[in-house]
């Protein structure tokens, strides 16, 4: 079973902001998958947040569990990223994967590639929410 995301408050209200006004979007799977990961999501409305959690610019290691290949990224708005620097838009089927789940979850997801199954090894969270 697929684990439940946990999202800072903050991190909630971006994301559901950045939904609501990116219904022309070309990204209409990615939006629509985003939404539903919203909508289950426990919302830690709390000031402590466990540093292990995926969340808005937060520096994650990847592994693709059959193949153990790993990749480094950061997860930022539509509007920052750049591949070349690993910045990855939240809107990426990779990071709507992964948003809200922590350090050793395995998430299934739905890839251009195909269904991956996808392990979180390491989350590296530089700001607090």
């Amino acid at each position: 079973m697929k684990p439940i995301p946990v999202l800072t408050i903050t991190d909630y209200n971006i994301l559901r902001e950045l939904v609501k006004n990116a219904k022309d979007s070309t990204n209409i799977r990615e939006i629509a998958l985003l939404t539903q990961e919203l909508d289950r999501s426990i919302v830690n409305k709390e000031g402590l947040f466990d540093q292990s959690i995926v969340r808005m610019n937060s520096h994650v290691i990847i592994e693709e569990v059959n193949t153990k290949q790993q990749m480094k990224i950061q997860i930022v708005m539509p509007s920052q990223s750049n591949i070349k620097e690993g910045k990855v838009s939240i809107l990426a089927p990779l990071c709507v994967a992964i948003i809200g789940f922590k350090e050793n979850d395995e998430v299934e997801w739905q890839l251009p590639s195909g269904i991956k199954t996808l392990k979180i090894i390491t989350v590296t969270n530089t700001t607090s929410n």
